[in-house]
This record gives structure tokens, sequence and C-alpha cells, in this order.
């Protein structure tokens, strides 16, 4: 029979390791989801992302950002194949994520001295409730270990806000940022400036608004946007201030455009509305409508990486 554990009964078993953190964000309606790991170091997060891309399983994308993982994955199962060379370097995968009984359940499996990483040092991250071996608990070595990890289903909820400040106070990234560190609905995970066309007429300085994504729980998205929106409220110094929401893994394509014509065309707030609806974010009207542009825009472009800060000038090089 499988054995089960919890974060402290393996922290106590094997000592404190270096995984700080599993968020498991899921989308069942295009069927995917992302996961968010966070670690102490930046060199196990490498090596994890390059054995997980190569062993297969259900990982479609990886990304590191400093310490932090970040997963696209499949909803389901896939076939795990850690290579011929698996004996020399071990490895390591993600075979399956699937929802059960409102909870997310990920099977993970390790091979040699990656099997130390999913069954002793995975296990503990916060946010795990508890871990099942599917296989002999022991880890190192030679051994292969395959470890169930059950964690709470979480909603990727993304808001762009712009139009805050005036040309004497104010920065609207300084808001977003004060913003999602005290967010009490939701676990604050990415931060953006997104630079507009630095050419609008209407702009204060540099043009930019900002985009913030949070895990949320499902029961909280609704507590975590109207509590955003008054704090944005509070926090303004513009009489033109608008907040946008969106709940999902993927940002529409449609979204994706008007962020990046965003950067070099000149948009209407018309413009954003017609995008908003079509793509599935809700535009909330803080003091007034022209920062909906900005606060579309910022949802468009908050997965675009280094290209949400910038300009299409300067990459043109890249």
């Amino acid at each position: 029979m499988a054995k089960v554990f919890t974060p402290l009964e393996i922290r106590q078993r094997h000592g404190p390791l270096f995984a700080r953190r599993l968020i498991t964000m899921v989308d069942e309606r295009i069927g995917r989801a992302r996961i968010f790991e966070e670690c102490c170091a930046q060199g196990p997060v490498e090596w994890d992302a390059v054995n997980r891309l190569r062993a297969g399983g259900v990982v479609d994308h990886v990304e590191v950002q400093g310490t932090t993982l970040v997963m696209d994955v499949r909803i389901g199962e896939g076939e795990v194949h850690f290579g011929p060379a698996s004996k020399e370097t071990g490895g390591q995968a993600l075979k399956s994520l699937v929802v059960k009984n409102g909870k997310v359940e990920t099977t993970w499996m390790g091979l040699a001295g990656a099997s130390v990483g999913v069954g002793a040092c995975l296990p503990q991250a916060e946010g795990v409730e508890k871990a099942e071996f599917l296989s002999d608990e022991e880890v190192g070595g030679a051994r292969q270990v395959e470890i169930r990890i059950t964690t709470p289903l979480h909603r990727r909820l993304i808001l762009g806000i712009d139009d805050t400040d005036t040309k004497e106070k104010g920065a609207t990234w300084v808001l977003g940022l004060r913003l999602g560190r005290e967010m009490p609905h939701a676990t604050f995970l990415t931060h953006k400036i997104v630079q507009l066309n630095p050419h609008a007429p209407q702009k204060t300085t540099n043009c930019a608004s900002t985009a913030l994504a949070f895990a949320v729980l499902p029961a909280e998205v609704d507590k975590a946007v109207k509590w955003a929106q008054k704090y944005v409220a509070d926090n303004t110094f513009s009489s033109e201030t608008v907040m946008a929401s969106y709940q999902g893994i993927d940002v529409p394509a449609s979204a994706v455009r008007f962020g990046a014509d965003a950067k070099d065309t000149i948009l209407s707030i018309h413009d954003a509305e017609h995008v908003a609806e079509k793509s599935g974010i809700s535009i909330h009207e803080v003091t007034g409508r022209r920062g909906a542009i900005g606060a579309v825009a910022g949802i468009g472009c908050v997965d675009l990486g280094l290209y949400s800060a910038g300009l299409p000038e300067d990459f043109k090089h890249l």
C-alpha cells in the first residue's frame, strides 16, 4: 500500500531542503495548467527545467524566472522517457496532472540524484498538502521514485492598471507593486511594467501601465478583484483610472495583439472595450475611462517577457 506523508513528516525524515513553494493553477476550459515552483537557488531550477523537457510527460513549456520554475502542462498523463543517458545523468519528470475532488494531483518521477528532488525536496514546499509514494519511499543513489503530490486548485488572475498618476505625483507601477504585496485574497506571482506608445497624446511621463498576476482559490476570485479595485480607487491620483481583470492560463491572442499594437499605435477607448469584450476581459472603471487602453494592453503584454517592458525598436537587432 502506498505510504502518505505530510510536508512536516518529509522534513523530519530528510531534514530541511530547498523547495520553497509549489502552486498549481488550472484552466479546465483549455485542458491546461501552470505550475510555479520556487526554490532557494537558480541552479536546481535550471537543471529541473532541462530535465523535465527532456523527459516528456505532460510538460509543454518551461521558463526560468530567477529561482522560480514556471511550467505550462497538459491536464492528463503523458509518457515519460528518461533516455539512454539516464543512468549516468539521472532524470526527472512530471508524469501527470489531474483534478480530483477540487484538488490538484501531480505525479512526479525521479531517477538517481533527481529522486531526492521529487521525493524529499519538493514535498516539503509551501502549498503541498500531502505526498503519496507510489514506489519505495527511499531516495538517492540509483533509486527511481514515483510520488503523487496534492495541492490546492488555484486559478490564474491577471490585473491590468493604468492612469493612476499625474505629472506631479504618483506612479502606476508603484501602486501596482504595493497592491500585489498587500493583496489578502490571492498569492502574488508577477509584476510587469508595460511600456506603451510614448507618443500617445494623453499621458503623464513614461506612458507605462502595470500588469499583475496572482494565484487565487476559485472561491476568492471575486473578493480579490473587488479588493484590488477599492485599493486602486483609494490610492490613485488621476480622474481617468481603470483596472481590467482576466482569469485564465493563456491570454487570448486578440488581447496580446492589442497590447503589442499599443506600443506603437494610437488606440482608442472604444478599441480597448471592443478587444476586452472579445477576449473575456472585464473592465472596471475606477475614476474614469481613459485608462482602459493601458489596462487592457497590460493584460495583453503580461506574458511577453522583456518585450512587455520595451518598444518594438528596442528589439530590431535581435
